[in-house]
C-alpha cells in the first residue's frame, strides 16, 4: 500500500475587528495579499471569527496569523514572533471571544500546525475602518514578510497545496 503524499499547507489568516481601525491590519494586510497571491497558499480574512476558520487550522501544516500587536514599539512597527511568545488572555466569556491561542488548542496535538505571527503595532484603536497612517505605511513590510516566511517554509510553489473548497452536489 503506497503512502499519499501530500504538499505543503500554508494558511495565511488575517486576523483583527476591521471597526476597530488598526486592529483590522491582518484583514487589510491578506487583502493587499489577494491583489497579488503567493501561489499555491490559502489566503483567509478571519477577522474576529477564529472558531469558524477551525477547519483551516486542522487542514494547515504551517499557520502565519497577521493581526495587530501592542508590544510597545512605534506604531507601524513589524513584529514576527512564535505562538508561545504571546500571551494568552486565558478563558473567554463566551465562543464569540475565542482567540487564536485558544481555538488551537481545540485541535488535536498531533494536528497542530506550526504558527507564526506578524504583528502590527497599531496606532488607533478605536471606531472607524481606516488604518492609521502607520499601519497602512507598514502593509508592504507586512506583505514582504508574508512572502519571506511562506517560502522559508516551502521555497517550491509546486510542493505547495493550496485549499480546496468542496462544491456541494446538486439535488
Amino acid at each position: 500500500m503506497q503512502r499519499e503524499v501530500r504538499g505543503t499547507r500554508i494558511l495565511v489568516a488575517g486576523l483583527g475587528n476591521l471597526l476597530l481601525q488598526d486592529d483590522g491590519a491582518g484583514v487589510h494586510a491578506v487583502r493587499l495579499l489577494e491583489q497579488d497571491p503567493p501561489p499555491g497558499i490559502c489566503l483567509a480574512e478571519v477577522g474576529t471569527a477564529v472558531v469558524d476558520a477551525l477547519h483551516l487550522l486542522e487542514w494547515a501544516g504551517y499557520v502565519l496569523a497577521v493581526d495587530a500587536l501592542q508590544a510597545g514599539g512605534a506604531p507601524g512597527t513589524v513584529y514576527r514572533c512564535a505562538s508561545g511568545d504571546v500571551a494568552d488572555e486565558g478563558l473567554p466569556a463566551s465562543l464569540h471571544e475565542l482567540g487564536l491561542l485558544s481555538v488551537l488548542r481545540m485541535l488535536a496535538p498531533e494536528a497542530a500546525p506550526e504558527v507564526a505571527i506578524l504583528g502590527v503595532e497599531p496606532q488607533v484603536i478605536d471606531y472607524g475602518l481606516e488604518l492609521s497612517p502607520a499601519v497602512q505605511a507598514a502593509l508592504p513590510t507586512v506583505e514582504a514578510a508574508v512572502r519571506s516566511i511562506v517560502d522559508g517554509w516551502c521555497p517550491d510553489p509546486a510542493q505547495r497545496e493550496a485549499y480546496v473548497v468542496e462544491e456541494a452536489a446538486e439535488a
